[in-house]
């Protein structure tokens, strides 16, 4: 990652903290109220290869110990009363401002891969993570409704699971790659706005 790359993070990681606190703080009792504890997800997610980390999120499912993978239709019964509208607007990500911070991920970017997957696809993924992950980034502008749409119609966690390797991972990996080849400043700002414009639709 750039120097500059990294000021735009902090600079808008911070920015965002300080003016979105009271809506994170809102969410955070809206979750306890309705949904009760725990108000976080933590999920280990990639950043390079070999590296992980813990990416942080607003729980919109109830905990269970055998939950692996992506989510798919399979786990729709768990939903929380809070998850809809959180997943739709997607501010179940605002926590995720604190990952920007630490320098975990940055706000524009391929978006951090489960282990499972990194380690199912090493090729693809040494290359897909030579850009640092992100909040948001192409994929998620561009195939981000298709993929959930997608994932919808499985029944089990197998069907999810092939429709995510075969269907999903491959279409990311393309925008992912073609982000990574026209990298810069002016362009993370332009994805950071669509990000901000597709939210407010």
């Amino acid at each position: 990652m750039t120097r500059s790359k990294r000021f735009l993070d902090l600079f808008c990681a911070i920015g965002l903290l300080l003016v979105l606190w009271p809506i994170i703080l809102a969410i955070a009792a809206l979750i306890l109220i309705m949904d009760g504890r725990p108000i976080l997800y933590i999920s280990e997610r990639m950043k390079s290869p070999t590296e992980a980390f813990q990416l942080l999120k607003f729980r919109t499912m109830t905990p269970v110990s055998s939950d692996s993978g992506v989510s798919g239709g399979d786990k729709i019964d768990r939903k929380t009363r809070t998850g809809p509208f959180l997943r739709r607007t997607r501010l179940d990500e605002l926590p995720q401002l604190w990952n920007v911070i630490r320098g975990d991920i940055s706000l524009i970017g391929p978006r951090p891969p489960l282990r499972e997957y990194v380690e199912r696809f090493p090729i693809l993924y040494s290359s897909v993570l030579k850009s640092r992950p992100g909040v948001s980034g192409l994929a998620s502008i561009y195939f981000h409704a298709h993929e959930e749409h997608l994932l919808a119609r499985s029944k089990s966690p197998e069907e999810t699971d092939n429709i995510y390797s075969h269907a999903c991972i491959p279409r990311k990996a393309r925008m992912d790659l073609l982000y990574q080849a026209n990298q810069n400043i002016c362009f993370d700002i332009s994805l950071m706005l669509k990000t901000v414009f597709k939210k407010l639709r």
